[in-house]
């Protein structure tokens, strides 16, 4: 499962920068380089809200320092 967890934190790192752009400059970099495939751009936030809930379950288990913390 090391890949899925690779791949969901990259999807948070692509999430997390797309709403910093956002915030910052108006700018969707998402809507940016698939605004021509609307369904594309559908999947891509799908993706990212799947991989933040991935993240947020499992997190516990895969922190070093959370771990310890709830020890």
């Amino acid at each position: 499962m090391k890949w899925l967890h690779i791949v969901s934190y990259l999807l948070l790192f692509v999430g997390g920068l797309n709403w910093g752009l956002v915030g910052l400059f108006n700018f969707n970099l998402v809507m940016y380089l698939l605004g021509s495939w609307p369904m594309a751009e559908s999947l891509v936030y799908i993706l990212v809200g799947l991989a933040t809930v991935y993240i947020v379950i499992t997190h516990k288990n895969d922190c070093k320092i959370c771990g310890k913390m709830m020890k």
